[in-house]
């Protein structure tokens, strides 16, 4: 009769020569991944003439790929977003800051041959790293206040700095606090992240990266311009009044009396002709300052429809589609 002891100790055993195999089957697979030709290999090698990828270049790639998850080896050359996933997976394996300059000049490098950067209106923005010095981004700290058209003063691949005035206080009193950046690209969207602020320089703040990107679509639909009386209320509950200034169904432009922040919700209520009254929460995107003449009183705010919208998008839809059958009659 086997003691309950013996059990124990053959449970044990079992356990490890599976544990065993499980480590010999990892070792394998990643042995093959890294001495194997890969898939896509023939392709990988034509875009890299293509390119005219550096002998650094090329080895740093082939890094890379090798530590990433993707099974075609030209992947990364295809799409910004694989290439940006398998930079920061590098990064994060390597830590970033024990990366030597070389291997990290070598990564900007390619991102521009690729043309995955934001100077391209094409590619897919999805890290701070295509960020380019001199954009303009603003800057919303946790107390409410808010910083607009700061500039990217610098931009490595391990951090990046903006410009900071301190006019409302110290650049090191924010040192190991989160911020907010947005970043608005024209004709396609604002990104925005939440970062901690890493340190600081007289007049800059340094950020770390981040691929943790939040998207604000700008509008895409047909606009119609209007001028319809409306009313905001502000979380804290307090109202005012201002104007539609244009309408479509994913978002509008409105006046308003108060210097609204980039983020800021409020709900908004107006009667939309012939169809009756709306009642529906919006998201500011940008400020544009007093820029209608006609109501030289008013910020003129962009923004987009938030929480539940769908029945206002579509009576807004329905709107617009009747107005612009009555202008092709006439």
């Amino acid at each position: 009769m086997i003691e309950p002891l013996q059990l124990v100790w053959i449970a044990f055993i079992v356990l490890l020569v599976l544990l065993l195999l499980v480590l010999w089957e990892i070792h394998r697979i990643n042995y093959r991944r890294d001495n194997e030709v890969m898939f896509g290999t023939d392709a990988f090698e034509d875009k890299v003439k293509e390119f005219a990828f550096t002998d650094k270049e090329r080895r740093t790639l082939e890094k890379m790929i090798r530590v990433s998850s993707f099974e075609n080896k030209d992947a990364v050359l295809n799409s910004s977003g694989l290439f940006e996933a398998a930079v920061t997976r590098f990064y994060d394996l390597r830590n970033v800051f024990s990366v030597s300059d070389e291997t990290v000049d070598a990564v900007e490098r390619i991102r521009e041959k690729l043309g995955f950067t934001a100077v391209n209106p094409l590619t897919q923005i999805c890290s701070t790293r295509q960020f380019g010095i001199g954009d303009r981004i603003d800057l919303l700290l946790d107390d409410g206040r808010v910083f607009k058209h700061s500039e990217i003063i610098h931009r490595s691949e391990k951090e990046w700095f903006i410009a900071y005035d301190g006019s409302r206080g110290s650049a090191s009193s924010l040192v190991g606090s989160e911020v907010v950046v947005r970043w608005t690209r024209p004709d396609d969207a604002v990104y925005s992240a939440r970062l901690k602020v890493r340190s600081c320089l007289p007049g800059q703040l340094i950020l770390p990266h981040s691929t943790d990107l939040g998207k604000q679509q700008l509008r895409r639909w047909v606009r119609e311009q209007v001028s319809i009386p409306v009313v905001a209320t502000l979380p804290d509950g307090t109202s005012c009044g201002g104007t539609l200034f244009d309408l479509s169904a994913g978002g509008i432009m409105l006046g308003l009396p108060l210097e609204c922040r980039s983020g800021q919700h409020m709900n908004i209520k107006f009667e939309l002709p012939s169809f009756g009254d709306e009642n529906v929460e919006i998201e500011i995107l940008r400020n544009l300052g007093h820029k209608n003449s006609d109501f030289p009183n008013y910020y003129c705010l962009t923004a987009s429809f938030s929480g539940e919208f769908g029945w206002t998008q579509e009576r807004v839809l329905q709107y617009i589609f009747e107005v612009n059958k009555g202008k092709n009659k006439a």
